[in-house]
């Protein structure tokens, strides 16, 4: 069945929003076949798919690429595009043409990073037809402004001001918004407080709905164990197995076996 947005807005409330990231065909594939809300195109990509340190090396065409390929696996999923870092900061021209590049190339929805300094670029864009989901607490595309992933909300000062972004966000048109690594009390103020669904990755039970990232749900990526993540599957283990065995089977001689090979008449 189809998603659209006025489900995702409508379930404020009445049920529990699931979200995943998904980058490839197979992956947007399985989590529609899986009954996923959301499909979340992130740019979390580069470091679970590309290698990178990081997310800000992460292209246009790269984000492109993966959004792409998840329509083409998802045909009915909601789709959410991730705007890389420096796609949408440089000017409202560039935040205009690369989120319709996005929407053009399957997304339904873009997401930013950040809350005053891009309140005109949300209302923009939204004004043009372009859905906006909202992210504030840790925002990765500014780990060099402030150093390390550490946990928003912990001060006064931090709770207020995380109150006043989430306001700042729902005023200007945005449909939804992420809560990153936030404490629980105060994602909850904020969940209580906007008429938006808000959606909490290590911030606590009480968002409209969850994300994780795939590799991470999977137990693909061992080497990032963050306490909020809960790993469903140990793939990685399974599929370190998988290829041993492979391997072993042809030193051995075992595979190809005879049902693997063509024969003339």
């Amino acid at each position: 069945m189809e998603t659209n947005i006025n489900k995702i807005i409508s379930a404020k409330g009445k049920h529990k929003l699931s979200m995943i990231t998904t980058y490839s065909f197979f992956q947007a594939k399985m989590a529609e076949e899986a009954g996923m809300d959301i499909l979340l195109v992130g740019d979390s990509l580069g470091n679970v798919m590309l290698g990178y340190e990081n997310t800000l090396p992460v292209s246009m065409n790269e984000m492109r690429l993966a959004v792409k390929a998840t329509r083409r696996g998802a045909k009915n999923a909601f789709i959410v595009a991730d705007m890389p870092f420096l796609s949408y900061q440089t000017s409202i021209s560039d935040a205009i043409h690369n989120a319709g590049q996005l929407i053009k190339d399957g997304a339904n929805a873009v997401k930013i990073e950040g809350s005053k300094e891009v309140k005109t670029i949300i209302r923009t864009l939204v004004d043009f037809g372009i859905p906006v989901m909202g992210h504030i607490g840790l925002t990765p595309q500014q780990i060099n402004r402030i150093g390390t992933y550490k946990v928003q909300g912990k001060t006064e000062k931090s709770k207020v001001r995380l109150l006043e972004e989430a306001d700042i966000i729902e005023n200007s048109g945005a449909f939804s918004l992420v809560l990153e690594l936030v404490v629980e009390e105060v994602a909850k103020q904020i969940t209580d407080r906007v008429n938006i669904p808000t959606i909490g990755i290590g911030a606590g039970r009480y968002c409209d709905g969850q994300v994780l990232v795939w590799h991470d749900l999977l137990g693909i990526n061992t080497e990032f164990t963050p306490k909020f993540v809960k790993r469903y599957g140990n793939l990685r283990d399974m599929i370190v197995k998988c290829l041993k065995e492979y391997i072993s089977d042809v030193n051995e001689g075992r595979f190809p076996t005879d049902e693997n090979v063509f024969k003339g008449e």
